[in-house]
């Protein structure tokens, strides 16, 4: 019975530092990696070659906003099935509307 209150208790602190981060707006590194799901190396990565906006206001610690994380992760969108398909029929539409 005392596994099952342990785990439990750790699930609650995991729920509690996932909320946490959450109502943050600006997260150090570790946070970071949690927020996106990234390994320490991946996100070391990412902020060295500048593809992930980043902040270093002592020139040593690394910090992010959540918001520019989001729209960072946000990027790239992929169209699904239904709107290429409703692309091209706009494009034939078009097309066809030009050559009358």
């Amino acid at each position: 019975m005392d596994v099952k209150i342990i785990e439990r208790l750790e699930s609650i602190e995991k729920l509690l530092l996932e909320q946490q981060t959450l109502q943050k707006q600006v997260l150090n590194f570790n946070e970071t990696c949690r927020y996106l799901e990234l390994s320490q190396s991946h996100l070391y990565k990412l902020t060295s070659t500048g593809a992930i906006p980043h902040y270093k206001p002592n020139g040593k610690k690394i910090y992010f906003q959540r918001q520019e994380l989001d729209q960072w992760l946000l990027r790239n969108r992929m169209d699904s099935q239904d709107e290429i398909e409703q692309q091209a029929a706009d494009y034939l539409i078009k097309k066809g509307k030009v050559k009358l």
